[in-house]
């Protein structure tokens, strides 16, 4: 037998599971089960590099928390394409329309690939100023900087990679993303500590030895993902063909991907904001802050990826005309997640300091500062890890019924509306505290608002038609001929 069946056996996909038929919850569970997996070897390339960088030096470990947030606010500028890409290959798979999801694959990549050049081109020449708006230190700036650019000028691959992951779920398939994604993950780990301490016969590079790696990794992933759809044996086929980009298709990519490049940019921004707010506190909050996020990052895999399967399901349920089955599905998803992240919240609860020493140098600077103000801030937020759980499964079933503006809204309501400001007015009388209570009061009223608004049930319909294209002749608008 081979490795692949091996694994196929335990993480089962599409083959075995109709995601339109039959019981809700093992098909939920075995769509998303590899996600999770794929999620935190994701995850895995940002923790390798902040517990490599974290024995290498505080400055390093603080550059980091400045570079993430804005390699997060670039890739979220260009998610929404892969978002409108994942959600037309999953409404047209359920539809049974394969040879239109293989049309929306195809374009997907090519102006995810556009996309990518232009924005790396954009974060490549305004890093600095990004970064010193930011708050960034004398001390901090250039390994920052350093850091970014490498990830800029690396953005097609790592944006690419995201994009094959992206569509293969919107298929049904998250198994052959997994096994990429460890390949990956397990040559940037091996190669970290090489380029940043300089090991063996190669040069010492620091913090951008680190970056070097994590864009290295990715491209030689990208080439298997591209490999594996060409040939179309596992998840959607793409055809060069239909790669020659077509902008009248760009309208709907954009109908769809826009709201969720806002829905993520506003993550990101919020990221962001934050850090100016960070920023005027010493260095060890800074890391802290970047620690802590990190952890988050670990400890919401589950809401992610479930939420991604509820994406999914939703997809190709909404395709297949089956709304209530779609219901059914994000109802699961969001109990099931309110009780997971609630008992992985006491966890961190009770034992925070082993947690964040994980990251931090027992010999480094500050180390005890780092190590308290992580704590503090893993214990503010560790018992709202439930309500993550519950907004982000109802998020996902808007976004696999394509209302991303929804999705947005929600964020931008969470992070922008509650988040910043406590944190701004908190971080005043407050201090740091401040700050780590805007997290815990924006992940309660996150899940408020977001069962309220599923409530209202204007997810439950899609318009396909509107999407459609003659795949002959591209062209053409199918929705404009039916009559």
């Amino acid at each position: 037998m081979s490795i692949r069946s091996s694994i196929s056996s335990l993480f089962k996909g599409r083959e075995e599971f109709d995601l339109t038929a039959g019981s809700i919850g093992k098909p939920l569970f075995f769509l998303s089960m590899p996600i999770v997996v794929t999620n935190l070897f994701q995850t895995a390339y940002n923790l390798a590099d902040t517990f490599w960088l974290g024995q290498y030096s505080t400055d390093a470990l603080a550059a980091i928390s400045f570079a993430f947030p804005m390699v997060f606010l670039l890739i979220s500028l260009g998610m929404g394409i892969s978002v409108a890409g994942s959600v037309l290959v999953a409404q047209y798979t359920g539809a049974g329309e394969e040879r239109q999801a293989e049309f929306a694959a195809s374009q997907t990549m090519t102006f995810a690939v556009i996309a990518s050049i232009l924005l790396g081109g954009v974060g490549y020449f305004f890093v600095g100023d990004f970064l010193s708006l930011m708050g960034a230190s004398t001390d901090v700036l250039p390994l920052a900087s350093s850091y970014m650019e490498v990830v800029a000028l690396g953005l097609t691959f790592m944006f690419g990679f995201a994009v094959f992951i992206a569509l293969m779920r919107g298929y049904g398939d998250t198994i052959t993303p997994m096994l990429v994604m460890f390949g990956s993950v397990v040559l940037n780990i091996i190669i970290d500590p090489f380029l940043i301490f300089g090991w063996w016969a190669f040069p010492e590079m620091g913090i951008q030895g680190a970056a070097v790696a994590t864009v290295f990794s990715r491209a030689l992933a990208l080439v298997v993902g591209l490999a594996i759809m060409f040939r179309g044996r596992r998840g959607v086929e793409i055809h060069l063909r239909d790669m020659v980009p077509e902008f009248a298709y760009l309208r709907r990519l954009a109908r769809i991907g826009v709201p969720a490049s806002i829905e993520g940019t506003g993550r990101a921004l919020s990221m962001n904001l934050l850090l100016f707010i960070v920023a005027t506190f010493s260095d060890p909050i800074v890391a802290a802050y970047g620690i802590g996020t990190r952890v988050f990052s670990v400890i919401f895999l589950p809401a992610i990826a479930v939420a991604r399967g509820v994406e999914t399901m939703t997809g190709q349920n909404i395709g297949a005309d089956k709304p209530d089955r779609a219901e059914q599905a994000v109802t699961l998803a969001a109990k099931v997640l309110f009780g997971i992240l609630s008992v992985a919240g006491v966890i961190v609860f009770v034992f925070p300091e082993p947690i964040v020493s994980v990251f931090v140098g027992a010999d480094q600077a500050a180390a005890g500062q780092v190590v308290s103000a992580g704590a503090q801030f893993l214990r503010y937020v560790a018992l709202t890890f439930g309500f993550i759980g519950i907004m982000r499964a109802y998020t996902g079933s808007f976004r696999g019924a394509g209302k991303t503006l929804t999705a947005a809204a929600i964020s931008v309501l969470t992070l922008g509306v509650i988040r910043f400001p406590v944190a701004w007015v908190a971080s005043g009388p407050l201090a740091e505290t401040g700050i780590w209570l805007s997290f815990a009061i924006s992940n309660v009223a996150g899940a408020i608002i977001a069962y309220a608004w599923f409530q209202r049930g204007t997810w439950r319909t899609a318009d396909l038609t509107e999407s459609n294209v003659d795949v002959d002749n591209p062209a053409v608008d199918v929705s404009a001929t039916d009559d």
